[in-house]
């Protein structure tokens, strides 16, 4: 019988907390120092200082506020990217190329040319955030777009679609769930694009606190930034998930083809 969805949360957290007490016992049994792996305790007693006393939030703030820009920048362009390679085989044929070295170069190794061209602060981390969920949305856009029913692609065009009203009608709520797949995608690597951006150079954010822990040797610490950039990923990836349910359930087709086709005219 599989479990209902409170039973595998339930299942989950309860794995959770073995894993965090096998941690602990290990921690306690073998004397290992805080400097190479603090206990959950000591880790959970850090972010609750740093919580309280307010030394985390601006970062916070921080880092959520170049997720956004560069999510939004990213999303939008990579978006539109995708809408316009899949209506033009031209565009595709010229482009694509370009876009694909754009996604192999390393953005670790861009990250110094971004902080050296723009300076630092919140504009080289949002440019590396953009760049890197750029990608998942536009490949998501574009294949989502041609995998259209060549049926209800003809019967759209055989009762007078517009190419504007077959892209917009059509093409985009057949492609919708693969472009909301593109986007939980992107909301992963964006956030892994802020904290890799805030490495290189930035004052304040997640990332930042990692490495000014690094910097201190206080992995106590450096244990509690990355728990809070854990469960901001969560939370976000959980937030697609939503918001996934809700369009999809807002463009649900009827099951006739031609029924679905004269319902979107």
């Amino acid at each position: 019988m599989n479990p209902t969805p409170l039973q595998a949360r339930l299942m989950s957290a309860a794995l959770l907390l073995v894993l965090l007490g096998l941690w602990e016992l290990a921690v306690r049994q073998w004397g290992l120092s805080a400097l190479v792996l603090p206990a959950p305790s000591a880790v959970a007693a850090a972010l609750w200082t740093g919580l309280a006393s307010g030394y985390f939030w601006p970062h916070i703030a921080a880092t959520l506020q170049a997720l956004v820009l560069g999510l939004a920048a990213g999303g939008l362009i990579g978006l539109f990217a995708g809408m316009a390679l899949a209506e033009s085989a031209l565009l595709e044929r010229v482009l694509k190329p370009y876009v694909v070295v754009s996604q192999v170069v390393p953005k670790l190794a861009l990250a110094p040319l971004f902080v050296l061209w723009f300076g630092f602060g919140l504009l080289p981390t949002v440019l590396i955030t953009a760049l890197i969920c750029f990608f998942p949305l536009m490949e998501n856009t574009l294949t989502g777009l041609r995998q259209v029913d060549a049926q209800r692609l003809q019967l759209f065009r055989m009762l007078g679609a517009t190419r504007l009203q077959t892209l917009l009608r059509l093409k985009l709520p057949t492609g919708l769930p693969a472009i909301l797949a593109g986007l939980r995608v992107a909301v992963v690597l964006a956030l892994v694009g802020v904290v890799v951006a805030e490495f290189m150079g930035a004052s304040q954010g997640l990332g930042a606190v990692v490495i000014a822990a690094q910097g201190m040797m206080d992995t106590t610490l450096m244990f509690a930034a990355l728990v809070i950039i854990a469960a901001m990923g969560l939370l976000l990836y959980q937030a697609c998930i939503v918001l996934e349910r809700r369009l999809l359930r807002a463009h649900a087709f009827p099951t006739s083809p031609s029924a679905r086709s004269r319902a979107n005219l």
